[in-house]
């Protein structure tokens, strides 16, 4: 696994850089955007001293045990993990990502707190034409407290919102990633983007 490791931003327009040069980007034609990236960090991450980023390419080891505890094999080559810090203290991480609706790419973030409990949940841009109730903090609000021990599946432990059912599906699907990532490359004993 390859890490490369981000220069602190205080500036959230900084970070949209970097989220670019990280190769990920916003549609030039979004149906709905909610949030931009510095908006989303900052909603996120509001008393932190610094927000800062690591760039992680699993190895295929990393890769093998990813795919095992998803049950796919994740679509991106290396994922960006944003880290708020007040001094030597993490203060938590977020994770922005995308994951496929009826027809389009949902963009998402997750707040995680240092321990990798889900905090909160925002859909960032949401450009299919139907589904976007789930934008709705009563649907939203589902995904807080939990962990990589939780399920975290649509129908089981997240109900559906009536008339996004896809949508409501996707959005399970992308937390349960972000929760797998963060504690695969981050939190467990041992991830080399820890040192």
């Amino acid at each position: 696994m390859s890490v490369v490791r981000g220069w602190p931003v205080k500036h959230f327009s900084l970070a949209l850089a970097v989220w670019l040069w990280a190769g990920a980007s916003l549609p030039a034609e979004a149906a709905a955007t909610y949030f931009t990236t510095p908006q989303v960090l900052k909603e996120f991450f509001p008393k932190s001293q610094r927000v800062s980023f690591r760039k992680v390419k699993p190895g295929p080891a990393e890769l093998a045990a990813l795919q095992g505890r998803l049950g796919y094999k994740p679509a991106k080559p290396e994922y960006v993990i944003f880290v708020a810090t007040t001094g030597e203290h993490v203060d938590g991480y977020a994770i922005i990502d995308e994951e496929l609706g009826q027809h389009e790419q949902i963009t998402f973030a997750v707040k995680l707190s240092p321990e990798g409990v889900v905090e909160r949940h925002e859909v960032m841009v949401y450009r299919e034409k139907y589904g976007e109730e789930i934008t709705d903090a009563r649907f939203r609000r589902q995904f807080q407290g939990k962990t990589v021990k939780d399920a975290v599946r649509a129908g089981e432990d997240i109900d559906v919102v009536t008339g996004a059912t896809i949508s409501s599906r996707s959005m399970a699907v992308g937390v349960r990633r972000a929760l797998i990532l963060l504690d695969e490359l981050i939190l467990k004993p041992g991830a080399l983007s820890k040192g």
